[in-house]
């Protein structure tokens, strides 16, 4: 029976999909991915190209999502796009959409998913979940997430700098995740919220691919040198 399913491709590395993604994207009529603009690649796509197999002539479909704020036009793009997915499905097609980490953390998918549900309540829907960038990141570094009774605190790209400095007083780790244009902004932040020189600092940036970069070293160190200015990066402060 056909059907839509959302994978979570992870944070880069091929090697990190899980066998059911390979299966789901091995047996899919059509592979559709996200992307900021029609000349853009796709993120998700250059995760999993090399597990395509060619030889089945898996049709893909770009699936455009501006970078923007504005609300309206991003409702409409969610809508758009979830009708394009529907119809496709409907014409009895199986379809997988892929999302860079896990669909429902930061991810389109969400928003899409909300109104497939809503508006073709008897389509098959299924997802499959993805590794985390800050789990992979915790792995490299060699930093815990969480011990004990920690609180963590996750903050996306789009922040407003006075709630992080509330948040920041009560949690032991920090995760930034998504855009390093801002990572400037909070290493003051941190400080005045309480967070020792000595806290660890990791930072990392295309993670799982071949221009990854990551440091670990204290918050006291800190300089402009260390910090990045790519939209895929994470940072991770941890107090000690």
């Amino acid at each position: 029976m056909p059907g839509l399913i959302g994978i979570g491709v992870g944070p880069g590395d091929p090697e990190l999909l899980t066998v059911k993604a390979v299966n789901a994207i091995h047996n899919a009529d059509i592979i559709m991915c996200p992307a900021s603009k029609e000349d853009r690649p796709s993120i998700a796509l250059s995760v999993v190209s090399s597990l395509i197999d060619k030889s089945k002539n898996q049709e893909i479909v770009k699936l455009i999502f501006p970078m923007t704020k504005d609300k309206n036009i991003l409702e409409e793009t969610w809508k758009k796009n979830a009708k394009i997915m529907a119809e496709t499905v409907l014409s009895g097609k199986n379809v997988v959409y892929l999302t860079v980490g896990d669909p429902y953390l930061y991810s389109t998918w969400i928003y899409m998913h909300k109104d497939l549900k809503e508006n073709y309540p008897d389509m098959e829907i299924s997802v499959i979940p993805g590794i985390v960038s800050m789990f992979t990141f915790a792995s490299k570094v060699g930093v815990s997430i969480a011990e004990g009774a920690e609180k963590v605190a996750i903050i996306p790209s789009c922040y407003d700098l006075s709630s992080v400095k509330e948040i920041a007083k009560n949690s032991e780790t920090m995760v930034f995740l998504k855009d390093g244009r801002y990572f400037d902004q909070v290493i003051q932040v941190l400080k005045e919220s309480g967070f020792p020189n000595d806290s660890i600092f990791a930072i990392g940036q295309d993670l799982g691919t071949d221009h990854e970069i990551i440091r670990k070293l204290t918050l006291g160190e800190v300089n402009d040198d260390t910090l990045t200015t790519k939209y895929f990066s994470i940072l991770v402060v941890k107090r000690v």
